[in-house]
């Protein structure tokens, strides 16, 4: 399987700061429980369900309700593969954003 290079694109949608922040956190494992996420980010729970209800409308992230041996179920969430490339493009894109350009001379003469 070949990996085509990262294009830079701004979103605007991953770019509101909390899921930035939750997208960061995704973008450390191949999944996140919920209450980790929540504890990590240090946000409330109507928070994080608002800002990954977005992200799920989005296409970028699902979240999945499992079963436990015992007590309530866990919701898990992870990137489909659309919302890795979203948020991979927007760190480029904030990368080109804030690194300087050596072949352009910015100066004021």
């Amino acid at each position: 399987m070949s990996w085509d290079p990262v294009r830079p694109r701004f979103d605007e949608l991953i770019h509101a700061p909390t899921r930035l922040r939750i997208t960061a956190a995704l973008a450390t494992s191949a999944e996140l429980e919920f209450s980790t996420l929540e504890e990590v980010l240090g946000i409330s729970v109507s928070l994080l369900s608002k800002q990954l209800k977005v992200l799920s409308d989005a296409g970028y992230v699902v979240l999945e309700k499992r079963p436990q041996p015992f007590g309530r179920p866990r919701t898990w969430i992870r990137f489909t593969g659309r919302g890795r490339v979203a948020y991979l493009s927007h760190v480029e894109a904030l990368r080109q954003l804030t690194t300087p350009d050596a072949t352009h001379d910015h100066g004021d003469g």
